[in-house]
């Protein structure tokens, strides 16, 4: 008789963290090239981050990646040639797949303008300095869908001249995750820092749902390597310095 292998929780937490780190290096490398781009002088403008942006951002999106878009939103009044400014690309569906930038309202007096800076993805690295994932979350600008998003804050001489990053798909980060998550022969959820569920081997718990628990949210937000056990018997481990962490045995 043939057995099936039961991967331990610590293997699956590994795979979830090597596939966000995959994508929190490829900004780290967007990021390095903006701020080199925009360190120099006279380069702080929407003519030279486009073309920057488009070079990494229409290739991280196009085929069949993890990523729906990706690209720069810069701070207000950072660019001398626009007051605000997104430089975002969508990857396409179907079969062609057609990459297109974003269309976006810059002028504060319209009605549509929506102030980027209130937005989660934005105010958190504005205010930490660091990276940050956001979502779960219905996406009403770019997809209409569950979306997470990880920025990550660019700076010229000293000062935040806005963030660069990606949106994935939640759906698409569940075909990624999930065939590891059952492998392990429990019952599994992947929550961000706040319990918010990003995918679940329990079909009940649909992506961003709270999961609830006694205990439950500050377990997620000082999980490390070893599991910590919650009174329900539940155990969280961290997935690396994602943020996100994975529930087993609920």
């Amino acid at each position: 008789m043939s057995s099936i292998a039961i991967r331990p929780p610590t293997e699956v937490a590994g795979h979830v963290a090597a596939t966000i780190d995959d994508i929190f290096a490829m900004i780290d490398g967007w990021r390095a090239v903006l701020e080199h781009g925009l360190s120099q002088d006279g380069a702080l403008a929407a003519a030279t981050v486009d073309p920057l942006v488009e070079s990494f951002a229409v290739p991280a999106v196009s085929g069949g990646t993890l990523l729906t878009g990706a690209g720069f939103v810069a701070t207000p009044g950072t660019l001398r040639d626009a007051e605000w400014h997104l430089a975002w690309w969508l990857g396409g569906s179907g079969v062609e797949r057609a990459v297109r930038r974003l269309a976006t309202i810059d002028d504060p007096s319209h009605e549509q303008f929506r102030d980027y800076t209130g937005l989660e993805w934005w105010r958190v690295p504005a205010q930490t300095g660091s990276r940050h994932l956001t979502g779960p979350y219905v996406d009403y600008v770019c997809t209409d869908d569950y979306t997470v998003t990880i920025t990550t804050p660019v700076m010229v001489q000293g000062a935040m001249v806005g963030v660069v990053g990606a949106d994935a798909l939640v759906d698409r980060l569940e075909r990624e995750l999930l065939p590891a998550m059952r492998s392990g022969g429990t019952p599994a959820t992947l929550v961000n820092a706040s319990g918010r569920v990003v995918t679940s081997t329990d079909a009940r718990r649909e992506p961003g749902a709270i999961l609830r628990g006694e205990g439950l949210i500050e377990a997620v937000r000082n999980a490390g390597e070893s599991p910590v056990m919650l009174r329900s018997g539940a155990a969280v481990l961290a997935c690396g310095d994602t943020s996100l962490a994975l529930v087993i045995g609920v």
